[in-house]
């Protein structure tokens, strides 16, 4: 069994947040993740809100070029990813977003029905 961290070893995230809170309040806000395993790390997801990951890579100033994009489940959702420093430690920014099924999948789907 690990020892547990202390809440100072968060101090880079918490101190991020203290920030964003004061000069981005006007931003989306995203669902917000710090967690003892990677207790340097803030992680900032947008779920089917890909504006709202767009608007913070821009305020964060992350370039279009350092976002990965993939997919995931079958096809059927849009993950995008950035990660930058800010504060002493790195925050990621994760979006979310259900790719449409096509014309042919959901003919398809309401013909098994």
């Amino acid at each position: 069994m690990t020892a547990p961290i202390a809440l100072s070893a968060m101090g880079a995230p918490l101190m991020a947040l203290r920030i964003f809170e004061n000069e981005y309040r006007h931003l989306p806000a995203p669902c917000v993740s710090i967690s003892t395993i990677y207790p340097n790390l803030l992680e900032l997801a947008f779920h089917d809100d890909l504006e709202g990951f767009w608007t913070w890579c821009e305020a964060l100033r992350i370039s279009h070029r350092k976002v990965q994009q993939s997919v995931q489940v079958g096809g059927r959702t849009r993950v995008m990813k950035a990660e930058t420093n800010y504060s002493g430690g790195p925050v990621r920014l994760i979006g979310y977003a259900t790719i449409p099924a096509s014309d042919e999948a959901r003919s398809r789907a309401e013909a098994a029905s």
